[in-house]
């Protein structure tokens, strides 16, 4: 994300001007849909000009991707420390599952808008996301295939389909969690974690 000593800020907030054109454009496309949000009204709720926006972001869908690129890149680099730890592979594989269910969580918004509207990117742009998506995922899957070559995990098991499985359970978090449940993000993440582990391990 570029930026500039002069332009990084303005309008008083004392909030960069990428950052606040982020915030304001996830919150209108929450509310009311990409497709339905205009760039004037993105800018307008930022307090910037078109000329700020296209400085920053070539596009509307450049600012789709990055509401769904911060996140990701958030949880790859937690993930690439997970795996690189010192603990035995169930404990990192625990909380690899764990930590990818609290922030997604923490950002549930910016995820429920990238799936809704991932389809409205450029060809480009989906082609690049996917491409993010899958390292995220082998360096996932690598965890299992670590525990079944050391013994701990059912052999038996395709480690791209448990990390399919897993994957397709976090991603549905957007469907039925609510911040003013009866349940934490860390409450969901050690049941999902647990479940996780449980169908991996060896009995």
């Amino acid at each position: 994300m570029a930026r500039n000593a002069t332009g990084s800020t303005g309008g008083g907030t004392g909030i960069a001007v990428p950052e606040r054109l982020l915030a304001e454009a996830t919150r209108l496309f929450a509310e009311q849909g990409y497709d339905r949000t205009s760039v004037q009204e993105i800018v307008e709720a930022a307090g910037v000009t078109k000329g700020a926006l296209y400085h920053y972001f070539g596009s509307k869908d450049d600012l789709l991707h990055e509401i769904y690129g911060r996140v990701l890149r958030l949880q790859t680099e937690r993930l690439d420390a997970i795996a690189a730890g010192d603990g035995g592979v169930r404990e990192r594989l625990a909380e690899a599952a764990a930590d990818v269910v609290v922030t997604s969580i923490q950002n549930l918004d910016d995820t429920k808008i990238f799936f809704r509207s991932m389809h409205q990117l450029s060809p480009e742009k989906q082609k690049a996301v996917r491409a993010e998506r899958r390292r995220y995922h082998e360096k996932f899957r690598s965890l299992v295939e670590e525990g079944q070559r050391e013994g701990h995990f059912r052999a038996d098991l395709r480690p791209d389909l448990v990390v399919d499985f897993f994957f397709g359970s976090v991603h549905h978090l957007g469907t039925w969690y609510r911040e003013d449940g009866p349940l934490s993000a860390e409450q969901v993440a050690t049941e999902f974690s647990d479940l996780l582990l449980h169908s991996v391990r060896r009995h």
